[in-house]
């Protein structure tokens, strides 16, 4: 995303590239057009069915536009949600059978792949995820990328790096084993005003609240699975006034949720893990005043600094992907040295904008074909030609 792009946003899940109505049409249209160089088009056009054989993952609920994962959904749902997850996964074996996949893997090798994870959902498919970089990439350390920043060299072919938002408590019990085994280096950015506490994330919170009766006056006409959308879109001071609300009218209290602590950070950084800024509170940033955004800047940056023995963080990522041109200034003056977005999209070996470096979506449930769509570039292509954010 260029520079003085005021919005990026993403969904937890990467994005469907299925049809409205979830039928897979049998034909791939993509273009590469990221950041990192080399353009490649075509159309892949099947008139025989769809590659036989190619499980659905085990779980990968239809995306959310939020970024967040809603309510469960009720039993009446399941069978639509499992037709869907099924052409999807015919849709991602279209794609990655499609001719056009080799000239994206091979124009891939010059881009830079940041994977964006949120929790370890599925520990097994994880695994086979990492086990597929290791033989198909090159991981790297979050200092690489500093370093090819600062010194203006271009990191090598093939750089990946793989990032975790928020910090699920799974990024260390479920998803450390992994890539300490696999020699993979990592960064996970937290949110500091969860750590050593229970309290659940905010959306999730929400979005139990609003399934279970909650109301607010800023989400009167908002059905209770557009909640968490709706909250993203107000005014900061409208949002945590609207989750006031939820909690005094549900019927119930969302139910608690260990998080990371001062010493679980210090054991990840110990073993590969860098941990940088995710704010304090996770709030979107262009809806907040800028004194709050400098706030959760900073009070982040500094309860980071004393829990990992005065070393200060120096990458970021921004909530949601929401980019804001006051907090690129309070990380400058922080000397923070790289940012992170949540765009689907590549970036190139030696990032333009370092505050804003691209990222792509993904998470521990998506399945071998879009894993390999993803890695080569095109499914962020498809996805961005049919008009996702």
């Amino acid at each position: 995303m260029p520079e003085g792009t005021a919005h990026s946003t993403g969904t937890e899940h990467g994005p469907s590239t299925g049809t409205a109505d979830g039928t897979a049409t049998g034909t791939a249209v993509g273009t590469a057009v990221g950041r990192g160089g080399g353009t490649a088009t075509g159309t892949a056009t099947r008139t025989d069915p769809a590659p036989t054989g190619v499980p659905a993952p085990a779980a990968d609920p239809s995306p959310s536009p939020t970024g967040d994962p809603g309510p469960a959904p009720a039993p009446a749902t399941a069978p639509r949600r499992a037709r869907l997850a099924g052409r999807r996964a015919t849709v991602d074996a279209v794609l990655r059978n499609s001719p056009l996949q080799p000239l994206f893997r091979l124009a891939a090798t010059r881009r830079l792949a940041v994977l964006a994870y949120h929790g370890v959902d599925d520990p097994r498919v994880f695994a086979l995820q990492m086990e597929r970089l290791v033989r198909v990439a090159r991981p790297v350390p979050l200092a690489a990328v500093e370093e090819a920043v600062r010194t203006g060299r271009a990191l090598p072919p093939r750089s990946v790096l793989v990032t975790f938002d928020d910090g699920d408590r799974t990024v260390l019990t479920e998803g450390l084993p992994v890539l300490t085994r696999l020699g993979i280096p990592a960064a996970a950015f937290v949110v500091t005003d969860l750590i050593g506490g229970d309290q659940p994330f905010w959306w999730a919170e929400a979005a139990f609240l609003a399934a279970h009766g909650g109301t607010a006056r800023s989400l009167a006409d908002c059905p209770p699975g557009d909640a968490v959308r709706r909250l993203k879109t107000l005014p900061d001071g409208e949002r945590r006034a609207a989750l006031a609300e939820l909690r005094e009218s549900a019927r119930a209290r969302a139910p608690r949720q260990e998080q990371l602590t001062p010493a679980d950070l210090l054991m990840l950084t110990r073993n590969g893990v860098a941990v940088g800024n995710h704010t304090a509170g996770h709030p979107c940033l262009d809806r907040c005043e800028g004194g709050t955004v400098r706030d959760e800047i900073r009070r982040a940056h500094e309860a980071l600094t004393g829990w990992l023995g005065g070393e200060e963080p120096t990458a970021f990522a921004y909530p949601n992907g929401n980019i804001d041109p006051r907090a690129d200034a309070e990380l400058r003056r922080l000397g923070y040295r790289i940012g992170f977005l949540f765009d689907h999209r590549h970036d190139r070996l030696l990032p333009p904008h370092p505050l804003r470096i691209s990222r792509l979506r993904v998470n521990s449930t998506t399945g071998r074909d879009r894993f390999d769509t993803i890695l080569s570039g095109l499914h962020p292509a498809v996805h961005h030609l049919r008009g996702g954010s």
